[in-house]
């Protein structure tokens, strides 16, 4: 059965699009407030963009045991809600002229503590939602609502920045994750019961999230290829705004529009996913997406006003289709072969590697574009994410086509975890 189907997973669906939608509108709009309103540096803005992802470091690893010990949905509402009270306060603040860039980034920095709960627990309530039969296509969906958003997210974020100003475009995200909770609010279905466990302190609880990361060949590739594109995504995504805004000089709605082909590109993706898994395999959708789509990153620093905007358009466009093909098929393997009772743990320690790097690369991003160049920084930044390769090329997943299953890949940790 087709899961457009399954009333409940469409409820989830419904949810995580709006909450993504708010996310990507956040990504410009959040940025042009500091730039334009607060005319922030370079490097405010490399703090701002690490700011979203840093709670991932300093409370990812705990949030996996506290999800593994809750249900999933509450988690999920209370989560999205306290995004939206958080991103009410933005236009609250402009409105009565008290908007400082101090408040912009405690704003980013709770809203991300939110986000740590809400990303661990989707993933982990996603199989016990539809069952891992169905993970594949579950995933292919989630990830083409996130490209969709990310099309419509900044052209949105753009246009409604230069309509009613940026701070105000910030409480529509506000809007979008009300909407969110409320759709995920409405899911009746009963999460299916976890495997049960004598509970445990904490600390020793995440040793056996990290024990089986670290312990499995295949997840332990997986997870260092993330880390380090996630990384040099990071450094360039913050000079990505003073590159269109400042270098080329283009209005705010072209940004956005800009921005969106970087959604096309995920969107075209995730509608793909399953036709290159079947001809290539799943396993190559692993390390083919590195060396055959970004490349094109190489070109970004080239970018100018005029027809020069191609040269990042079609790029961006390349580097995001390699990334939601590579995404999908990392998250359905890792969610296909994990126990439910080490599901959150897995997700937050994934997490605490892949995300926690985020807000270092968004910090060294900004400070290599102020105090060197940011055309240079942006060429490292594409060279690290063609380099992300290496870690898979370099394991067992290089000479597979097809991916092994649970029991072949499960890691030496699950065996201490339950005894």
């Amino acid at each position: 059965m087709s899961l457009l189907k399954h009333p409940e997973f469409r409820r989830l669906w419904t949810g995580q699009t709006a909450s993504m939608f708010g996310t990507y509108v956040s990504r410009v709009a959040m940025p042009l407030v500091a730039a334009t309103a607060l005319a922030a540096t370079p490097f405010q803005l490399g703090l701002l963009y690490a700011a979203q992802t840093v709670a991932f470091l300093v409370i990812g690893l705990p949030a996996g045991v506290w999800v593994d010990r809750l249900p999933a949905r509450p988690v999920l509402v209370l989560s999205d809600t306290a995004r939206a009270l958080l991103l009410c306060s933005v236009p609250l603040a402009w409105w009565f002229g008290w908007l400082t860039m101090t408040q912009l980034l405690v704003v980013t920095l709770l809203g991300g503590v939110a986000a740590v709960f809400y990303d661990v627990a989707y993933q982990s309530y996603l199989p016990t939602l539809v069952g891992k039969e169905h993970l594949l296509e579950g995933n292919a969906k989630l990830e083409s609502s996130r490209s969709v958003s990310q099309v419509a997210g900044p052209a949105v974020g753009g246009g409604l920045a230069d309509l009613i100003g940026a701070s105000n475009a910030v409480g529509f995200q506000a809007l979008c994750y009300a909407t969110s909770a409320a759709s995920i609010f409405r899911i009746s279905a009963q999460q299916r019961p976890q495997h049960q466990r004598e509970r445990k302190p904490m600390l020793p609880e995440i040793a056996a999230g990290l024990r089986y990361v670290l312990g499995d060949p295949l997840i332990r590739a997986i997870t260092g290829s993330s880390a380090t594109f996630n990384f040099s995504y990071a450094v360039a995504t913050p000079l990505l705004i003073v590159l269109l805004v400042d270098e080329a000089r283009l209005p705010q709605w072209m940004v956005g529009a800009l921005m969106a082909f970087g959604g096309i590109g995920g969107l075209v993706g995730a509608m793909t996913t399953q036709l290159v898994s079947r001809r290539f395999g799943p396993a190559r959708m692993l390390w083919l997406p590195f060396l055959v789509c970004m490349p094109a990153a190489l070109l970004v620093p080239l970018t100018q006003a005029g027809w020069g905007v191609l040269l990042f358009a079609l790029p961006w466009f390349v580097v995001n289709y390699g990334l939601i093909v590579y995404s999908v098929a990392q998250m359905s393997f890792r969610q296909s072969i994990c126990p439910d009772e080490m599901m959150s743990r897995l997700n937050a320690t994934v997490r605490f590697f892949i995300w926690g790097i985020i807000p270092l690369g968004g910090v060294i991003g900004g400070a290599l574009g102020e105090w060197i160049d940011v055309r240079a920084a942006l060429a490292l930044a594409g060279a690290g994410m063609v380099l992300s390769a290496v870690w898979v090329l370099l394991s067992p997943l290089r000479s597979m086509r097809e991916l092994p299953t649970s029991k072949e890949s499960r890691a030496p940790a699950t065996q201490h975890d339950n005894d």
